[in-house]
């Protein structure tokens, strides 16, 4: 176990880590050398009770949802980048920034789960986690079935699941935001759904850029319900909700265009619809092996 590697990929997750323990960088950073190899997981899990404190078992469930869909993306990714010739070099490097992301995601999720006194989730076939983790390639089947078996020679294809995947992924964030509510992870959660955001804008960014990838042209971000194909509509259900906390915003004044009200693309536009488990199971099974 290297202790300064852990604490690296954590406090890319959240950079604040060293003040939430209350001590200094360097000191923390020492850490791994004083104690024992034997009682390091004893070690991590009471520093990081003290800098997150111990939560519900329904915190720890929403913790291993977001762990499960940071497993998948992962594997997505590290699969695309290891695929030569696949994703052009001008977007390489931003690709291998969003799997650096989610692997740390992981690494941070992970511990935290486990200081709460959870079990982190870990993908179907975790067989070797010393050699291959946290990628476990054979969980996934990112042709779901053979119905997109170009995903990892077709470029246009490896877009298309990049934005499905992001897109779900934010919206599994969101279903589970309730229950980090009052505790010391909710901002962690939300800078991570931020983050998951911000890969979601790159990806479609990246397939606007290239129209003969994007016949739908995507924005940055969901425009009422459109999905990248038609068959991937019940990905974007809901998405077309003008509704927010009982005000709807397309009836409220349009204060760039002072003559009218907020549009509906706007509108739709300005708000993720959260997910709950049950939905964001069933749209990320097909991306699962048995």
């Amino acid at each position: 176990m290297n202790f300064k590697n852990i604490l690296s990929e954590i406090e890319k997750a959240d950079p604040e880590v060293y003040e939430r323990l209350s001590g200094r960088r360097q000191a923390l950073k020492s850490f791994g050398s004083k104690v024992a190899m034997a009682a390091l997981p004893l070690a991590i899990g009471s520093m990081f009770n003290k800098a997150y404190g111990k939560t519900s078992d329904g915190v720890v469930d929403a913790l291993n949802i977001a762990l499960e869909q940071e497993y998948l993306e992962y594997a997505f990714y590290r699969h695309g980048t290891n695929t030569g010739a696949l994703i052009p070099a001008a977007d390489l490097a931003g690709f291998q920034a969003i799997e650096a992301h989610e692997k740390a995601h992981i690494n941070f999720l992970s511990t935290a789960i486990t200081a709460m006194g959870g079990v982190p989730f870990t993908p179907r076939h975790y067989t070797d986690p010393t050699t291959n983790a946290p990628y476990v390639p054979a969980a996934y089947d990112f042709t779901a079935g053979g119905r997109y078996g170009d995903v990892f020679n077709n470029y246009g294809t490896f877009l298309i699941i990049a934005q499905l995947l992001e897109d779900t992924g934010i919206h599994a964030y969101k279903g589970q935001i309730p229950a980090f509510i009052g505790t010391a992870v909710l901002t962690q959660a939300f800078e991570i759904q931020a983050t998951e955001a911000r890969h979601a804008a790159y990806v479609r960014l990246v397939r606007r850029l290239n129209p003969s990838l994007s016949p739908e042209y995507p924005a940055p971000w969901i425009t009422n319900n459109i999905p990248p194909t038609a068959a991937l509509q019940p990905y974007y259900v809901t998405e077309e909700n003008v509704q927010q906390e009982n005000v709807i915003i397309t009836t409220l004044p349009d204060t760039y265009n002072t003559s009218g009200t907020v549009p509906q693309i706007s509108a739709t536009a300005a708000f993720d619809e959260a997910y709950d488990i049950t939905r964001v199971g069933t749209l990320m099974a097909p991306f699962k092996t048995l």
